[in-house]
């Protein structure tokens, strides 16, 4: 705590970058010997804004002001230096005990009108926003697939939590962007396992639609999976009424469709990254093993659970020849992997789209439901649907210049 005698700046720097500019100011500052007690600096285009709080009991403000002045001229910027009362100062110390959140807010563009929005339901619901950060690399005015994120840290002592993420959430309905609020806590800073589903999040279809098209029961096949994925009907009771409806279905027709489902886009940088930060990973699927083990093998995943179709005589039987993964199992099997790594749940975060992704979602420290039916969406706590699966790297605070 400064000395009751102590005078305390409030140093603000604004104006073109150049370098040496910081060096230069805090060259200042140790002539003074003053102490810096907080300091923080943005740069925006080519302009720099530098803030700095600073107390000192052997010099007078009134040099030093002096000297920073000089130096603004010197330098090309402006430069105030406004003292602070220390009692305000002690509120400021005091403050620090407030509670913090972090608002992601991201699309392919971001328009003033989705940042008036966001921040005028933070400012309503009595929460301060004390940083903002791009966590995008700049893009081209004509680059043809921007992407955008800003995040925004936080604060205060409200206590209407849930209604400021509802209506934040509520955002994603009247602009073509996602919004993510989550605790700035350690545990955000710490997770250490994903678990994806695997068809439509990982891959770009559902495997079995691919293979009852193949067995020419397409139609009968999609209606019963659409209405599995909306909630509708019992997982493992429609599971098995699909895969019965494959049954004398070459196992050649496997392979054909290895061959024509694509990846997600964004999903191996996404992979390739967690994998270089030393995340583990899993995949946890209603769809079939088939698939699961060449996703394994290409992306380098650590875990596989999924459902294996039985085949004799080469061909499909119908029938599944382990227990069927629903929304309970992988919850389960997202429990065990976690206990196994020696890491809390706190630290997992699950991706899916379908209802039967929901009890891992929910278990999950970060529950991320990804291009999602519409009560997956409203029933998760975070939703992603603007960008690809790399987009998730955003809610996990990594910056798009650190990653290849």
């Amino acid at each position: 705590m400064p000395a009751p005698d102590s005078h305390i700046l409030l140093i603000q720097v604004s104006g073109p970058d150049r370098l040496g500019l910081t060096h230069a100011l805090t060259r200042i500052l140790a002539d003074h010997q003053v102490r810096i007690l907080d300091i923080g600096q943005a740069l925006i285009h080519d302009s720099v804004a530098l803030g700095m709080l600073v107390e000192g009991c052997n010099t007078t403000c009134d040099l030093l002001r002096t000297d920073l002045s000089r130096a603004a001229e010197n330098l090309g910027v402006r430069i105030t230096a406004n003292s602070v009362d220390p009692a305000e100062y002690d509120r400021w110390v005091q403050n620090q005990v407030k509670q913090r959140y972090l608002v992601t807010l991201l699309g392919r563009t971001i328009a003033a009108a989705q940042v008036a929005a966001a921040s005028e339901i933070i400012t309503r619901h009595g929460w301060n926003i004390d940083r903002i950060e791009r966590l995008s690399s700049r893009a081209a005015l004509d680059c043809d697939t921007p992407r955008t994120c800003f995040e925004f840290a936080i604060s205060g002592q409200g206590k209407q939590e849930e209604a400021l993420r509802a209506e934040l959430m509520q955002m994603t309905s009247r602009f073509d962007a996602d919004v993510a609020f989550q605790h700035d806590n350690v545990f955000r800073r710490t997770r250490r396992l994903v678990a994806f589903d695997m068809d439509s999040t990982l891959i770009q279809a559902e495997v079995i639609d691919e293979l009852a098209r193949l067995a020419g029961v397409g139609e009968q096949v999609a209606k019963i999976t659409e209405s599995a994925m909306r909630g509708e009907l019992d997982f493992q009771q429609s599971f098995r009424k699909r895969v019965g409806l494959l049954a004398g279905l070459p196992a050649t027709a496997l392979d054909q469709v290895i061959a024509k489902v694509p990846l997600t886009d964004g999903a191996e940088r996404l992979i390739s990254t967690l994998r270089t930060l030393g995340y583990k990973t899993a995949i946890l699927s209603g769809g079939f093993t088939f698939f699961g083990q060449y996703l394994q093998a290409r992306l380098a995943i650590d875990y596989l659970h999924a459902n294996e179709l039985e085949i004799l005589d080469g061909k499909v039987t119908g029938r599944v020849v382990s227990e069927i993964v629903d929304g309970q199992v992988k919850a389960r099997h997202l429990r065990a992997i976690a206990e196994r790594e020696g890491i809390s749940l706190e630290q997992t975060i699950a991706v899916g789209d379908g209802a039967n992704d929901l009890p891992m979602l929910n278990i999950a420290g970060l529950g991320v439901a990804f291009r999602a039916k519409p009560i997956v969406r409203e029933s998760a706590r975070h939703s992603l649907s603007t960008l690809g699966l790399d987009g998730i790297l955003y809610l996990l605070g990594v910056p798009d210049r650190q990653v290849s």
